[in-house]
């Protein structure tokens, strides 16, 4: 059984950037992450350390409650950033549940989302292209679509009445968009293309809705 990190362990990873996975702390602390297969050393300049899958799944479940009743730092999961109860920064897939927040901080925390992902796949795609998916967003493929769609100006059904909604599919590293305006669907489609994905228009056999399938590029 995998011991849980420790708290000072649990802190940096929940300090760890929620998009690129990017670790700041001590050297000290990082080698034991990289030696627990929580993190990895980037073999080129500047050496940052990152996540591994197994890093994004410990800090994404709820920490567990320590003996000693020492409380998590606010706001320790991200600095501040997104809009999370924790602030966390958090891709919007589109739902009626959804908040309607937007507004220049919202499109501030979107931008850099972004531009975080695209340096994650500069980082860790094996040639250093930025125009193709990179592993987080094969492992996150409903919020790295949702980023996708939003950091491009569309907006998530919920704060729009016409807007996209991602879903999980039954098929391997594929997610379904819905949007009520073909207008939309046929954009959204468009966006995901330019950003390095594979759509397709699609339509459910029972009720004829259309969709779109799409799948992150492998090349």
């Amino acid at each position: 059984m995998v011991r849980p990190p420790t708290a000072a362990q649990r802190r940096v990873l929940d300090a760890a950037d929620p998009v690129t996975g990017r670790l700041r702390g001590t050297e000290a602390q990082l080698a034991a992450l990289v030696k627990r297969g929580l993190a990895f050393r980037h073999p080129r300049p500047p050496h940052d350390h990152f996540l591994t899958p197994a890093g994004h799944r410990i800090r994404e479940a709820p920490p567990e409650r320590p003996p000693t009743g020492e409380p998590r730092p606010d706001g320790a999961a991200g600095g501040g950033r997104g809009d999370g109860d924790d602030g966390v920064f958090a891709a919007r897939p589109g739902g009626a549940e959804e908040p309607a927040a937007s507004g220049p901080a919202r499109l501030r925390e979107v931008h850099s989302a972004w531009q975080g992902l695209l340096e994650l796949r500069r980082m860790t795609n094996p040639d250093g292209a930025v125009d193709r998916p990179c592993g987080w967003e094969r492992a996150h493929l409903v919020r790295a679509a949702a980023l996708a769609l939003e950091a491009a100006g569309h907006r998530p059904e919920g704060a729009d009445a016409d807007g996209y909604r991602v879903r999980a599919t039954p098929q391997p590293e594929a997610v379904a968009v819905y949007a009520p305006d073909p207008g939309t669907l046929a954009a959204c489609a468009a966006t995901l293309e330019g950003a390095g994905w594979q759509p397709g228009e699609c339509t459910e056999p029972r009720t004829g809705v259309r969709y779109l399938l799409a799948s992150p590029r492998r090349v």
